[in-house]
């Protein structure tokens, strides 16, 4: 019983040492492995620099993501990120974990002014060999050429300005476009490729910000009366146009009413020209008529008519016979002798 006891207890040993020798021999391996190779992450790009040989030195090639075999004690890869890049220019506030973050810019108008500006700067490395060949790998293009050629080319455009003239969104906008222009050209010949240059924020010293704030309230001011002024123009203005207006329609009114009377004249003035002319036409018709009649009772037998109208006139009288012959007789046709006898 206790040989069979034995000789389990030896195979399990050996077991044992067999499972140890591939654990070791993994192990092993993965360290040689790690050890052997080096990862590229997606947003990086990689530069091998060789140490020992006839090529010694920094290597043209540029190496992409994955894992690449790599000699320890002979070479190296030298990472450097290809996605945008930021470096921020502020009082340690930033807007991304990976950004850069230096001081403010502190500018000193041309009156003398201080002005704080915040600044946001994004960039990218377009040619990690020349980058490591001109500066030197890790991150020393950070600290060596991206804050400080920043700094001074913002310094150099935007101290241009003056305090008023940070007000003026075109000007300073101008200003730093010319800064990120000459910053892109002066980085350009190591790699780097400049995006964007934003001024944030910008921030005067106290003595500026009273002083401008006073100056705000007197343009203020001025404006207020100027505008009042041109309000009281205008209603003035206005006034004028309705008293004109007015006055306008006071002489049309006039001219009308002057009109009418006069229509009116015209008319009674036809009125009676007319009855004029009417009431002449019946005196010469009058007239002649009794021009007629007395041609008429000049000529022979106008006696007779005479009678016969005086007898027309007596019609309808009462009849009284009286002799008409003899010394008694009234002839009642002789009216000198009935004037006579009366």
């Amino acid at each position: 019983m206790s040989t069979k006891i034995k000789i389990a207890a030896r195979g399990q040993g050996k077991r044992l040492v067999g499972l140890g020798a591939v654990a070791f021999i993994l192990i092993g391996g993965l360290m040689l492995y790690a050890t052997l190779t080096t990862y590229i992450k997606p947003d990086e790009l990689a530069v091998r620099q060789i140490y020992l040989g006839p090529n010694k030195g920094i290597q043209e090639d540029i190496y992409g993501p994955g894992l690449h075999f790599v000699m320890p004690g002979y070479e190296r890869l030298h990472t450097f990120p290809r996605d945008i890049q930021l470096l921020e220019f502020n009082e340690g506030v930033s807007a991304s974990e990976d950004a850069v973050v230096s001081n403010p810019i502190r500018i000193q108008t041309s009156e003398g002014y201080n002005v704080t500006v915040d600044v946001t700067i994004a960039y990218r490395i377009v040619d990690p060999f020349t980058l490591i060949r001109e500066i030197g790998p890790g991150d020393l293009y950070k600290t060596s050429v991206m804050i400080p050629r920043s700094d001074k080319f913002l310094r150099q455009n935007l101290g241009r300005l003056n305090a008023e003239e940070f007000y003026q969104g075109e000007r300073r906008l101008k200003a730093a476009d010319q800064a990120r222009q000459q910053l892109g050209e002066d980085v350009e010949e190591l790699g780097i490729e400049i995006w964007h240059l934003m001024v944030r924020h910008y921030t005067y010293d106290q003595r500026y910000q009273d002083a401008i704030e006073q100056r705000k309230i007197q343009d203020q001011t001025v404006f207020k009366n100027r505008a009042e002024a041109v309000a009281a123009s205008r209603e003035a203005e206005k006034n004028r146009v309705l008293a004109e207006g007015t006055a306008l329609i006071e002489v049309e009114k006039e001219r009308g009413r002057a009109e009418v009377t006069k229509i009116t004249a015209e008319g009674d003035l036809y009125y009676r020209q007319k009855v004029s002319e009417g009431e002449l036409l019946v005196s010469l018709a009058e007239a002649k008529g009794t021009r007629l009649e007395n041609n008429a009772l000049q000529v022979s037998g106008a006696s007779n008519m005479v009678g016969l109208e005086m007898a027309e006139v007596l019609n309808g009288a009462q009849v009284i016979v009286v002799p008409t012959d003899g010394d008694g007789g009234v002839n009642p046709l002789d009216l000198d002798q009935l004037i006579r006898g009366w």
